[in-house]
Parts: C-alpha cells; sequence; structure tokens
C-alpha cells in the first residue's frame, strides 16, 4: 500500500486533478451537472483515456453524497427509471470504444463535446416538442453511449432538462440522481470487464474528498433564486476546461 501510494502521490498533474475534482463538485452541488464536463478534460491531460474515466466514475459516487437526502424528494422517478434503462444498453458500447482510443483523440473528442454543449446551452437552444416515454430511453442511451466513450455522460440528459417545464429543484435533484445512477453502473461495467486496477481505483477514491467538499460547499450556497448565477459560473468553469485540454496547447 505505501508503494501504491508513493506512486498516487508522485502522479504528474496531481494537483491539477485535485483542482479539477473540487471544482466540478462544487459545480455539481449548485447545478446538478457539470462534473465530468469540467473533471474529464482535465484529467485527460495527465492521465489515459480509461483512468480519467474510471476515476471521475469513483469519485463521483460518493462526492454528491452529502446532499442525496435533499434532492431525493425532488426527483421525478419515472424520468430516471426510463433513462436507466437506455444507458444500460448505451454504455457497454462506449466503453468497447474507449479502451481503443488514442489519447490525442479522445482528448479533442472531449473538449469539442464539451464546447459544443456550452454552445448549445448558451444559445438557449432547447427541444420545443412533447416529450414521450421512448425519447428518454433514448436520451438515456445516447448518455450512456457518450459516458463510455468519452466519460461525458450529461449532454443528453442535461439538454433535456434544460429544455423540460420542470422546477431548477427537479431538474438539479434528477441530474444529481441520474449522473450517481451512471457511476454506479460505470463501476460495474468496468469491474466486468476486468478493466479496474489498484492505482487508479485509489486515486479516484482518493480524488473523492476534493469532490465531496466542493459538492458540499455547491450545494450550501445553491438558491434557486440565483440559477441564472450558478449557470454562468459553470458555462465558463466549463469553457476553461475544454479550451485547456485542446492537445495543440502542448
Amino acid at each position: 500500500m505505501p508503494d501504491l501510494l508513493a506512486e498516487i502521490w508522485s502522479l504528474e498533474g496531481l494537483s491539477w486533478l485535485i483542482v479539477a475534482a473540487f471544482l466540478a463538485g462544487m459545480v455539481r452541488g449548485f447545478s446538478g451537472f457539470g462534473n465530468g464536463l469540467i473533471y474529464i478534460p482535465i484529467a485527460a491531460q495527465f492521465v489515459s483515456p480509461v483512468w480519467a474515466v474510471m476515476t471521475m466514475g469513483l469519485m463521483d459516487i460518493a462526492g454528491p453524497a452529502p446532499m442525496l437526502a435533499k434532492v431525493w424528494k425532488d426527483r421525478h422517478q419515472r424520468d430516471l427509471l426510463r433513462l436507466f434503462v437506455g444507458t444500460i444498453i448505451g454504455l457497454p458500447i462506449g466503453l468497447a470504444l474507449l479502451v481503443a482510443v488514442d489519447p490525442n483523440v479522445f482528448r479533442y473528442s472531449v473538449s469539442i463535446l464539451s464546447l459544443m454543449v456550452l454552445a448549445i446551452l448558451l444559445a438557449g437552444l432547447r427541444y420545443r416538442g412533447e416529450v414521450r416515454p421512448p425519447m428518454l430511453f433514448g436520451i438515456g442511451a445516447a448518455s450512456g453511449f457518450l459516458g463510455g466513450t468519452a466519460g461525458i455522460p450529461g449532454p443528453p440528459v442535461i439538454l433535456f432538462y434544460m429544455a423540460s417545464p420542470h422546477q431548477p429543484a427537479v431538474i438539479r435533484a434528477n441530474t444529481t440522481l441520474y449522473l450517481l445512477g451512471y457511476d454506479t453502473l460505470l463501476i460495474g461495467f468496468l469491474a466486468i470487464q476486468s478493466m479496474l486496477s489498484v492505482v487508479p481505483v485509489l486515486l479516484g477514491i482518493l480524488l473523492t474528498i476534493p469532490n465531496m467538499v466542493g459538492n458540499m460547499i455547491g450545494a450550501a450556497v445553491f438558491h434557486p433564486d440565483y440559477e441564472k448565477t450558478y449557470r454562468a459560473v459553470a458555462y465558463l468553469l466549463i469553457a476553461c476546461a475544454a479550451i485547456s485540454s485542446l492537445p495543440f496547447w502542448g
């Protein structure tokens, strides 16, 4: 164990991973999303794609624990169940691509995807029609696929909820609970496929601490009346993380 901890302590970019975990947790705490959009682009600069996805999934399971009691009562249960069914279908397909992707391609994909999502959110593009149950299954499948291949399951679900008639508290609750469920499924699929290894597992567990602290701070400052301010902060941090990850910077 001391040797494993020493290996983690000497990891290049460890301080940046800690900062990314904290900021991602804080944004998720007050907005219900943003963990992957902030952490993955930064982590991909220092660790392999599989490690980036694995560590995020592990820290993301425990990180939002302090706010679960608060968001559980605001959830929309039928939406969540349909999303999870779709995720179970899409996630394994995404993971199959993740193990084969080149790290630079992964970084470009994550950055471009994050910036595209940000552009859509800033433009206020929304689906105006009725969202029927089959659409939720498709949204879940798309989220599972993106989560498996790029470590970012949130965009389809986020874009759906930004377009939904739900109140901010329900949006925050369902995105938080969905992402927690996705992380649990992710770790389960990685274990089944024997992709878990000791060092990234320990790293993910250690990153739980700054992520949880960030979640607690974000949840403590959350107030529905300041929703626009929270979104602005989240968008700024997402943009900075995505741009910093583009491989042509070095």
